[in-house]
């Protein structure tokens, strides 16, 4: 299993990214997907869930301004970031939103400057 995020970079206080996820080596609708992001000095956190339905889930700090989507047959996660600040700053992955996970790949850098 593959895992290849792209789509970070520098974006101003206030503005929009969109994250982009391939997952290769597995059929992905098989399985519930996350984003994840780790800071720097603090723990890898889940910011949003969707599940093999596409229900979706997100965390308290990112409510209302991320949404993450998939497309199966693109085996594609995305994630949606918009009202970005400077505490969303951090690599993001994205991996199965279970207790086992897939080997974690690279990741993308997001740096939002205020």
């Amino acid at each position: 299993v593959q895992l290849q995020a792209s789509g970070g970079g520098l974006v101003q206080a206030g503005g929009s990214l969109r994250l982009s996820c391939v997952v290769s080596g597995i059929s992905l609708g098989n399985y519930d997907m996350g984003w994840y992001r780790q800071a720097p000095g603090k723990q890898r956190e889940l910011v949003a869930g969707i599940s093999r339905g596409g229900s979706t889930s997100y965390a308290d700090s990112v409510k209302g301004r991320f949404a993450i989507s998939r497309d199966n047959a693109k085996k594609m996660v995305n994630l949606q970031m918009n009202s970005l600040n400077a505490e969303d700053t951090a690599v993001y992955y994205c991996n199965r939103e279970s207790a086992v996970k897939f080997l974690w790949g690279q990741g993308t850098q997001v740096t939002v400057s205020s």
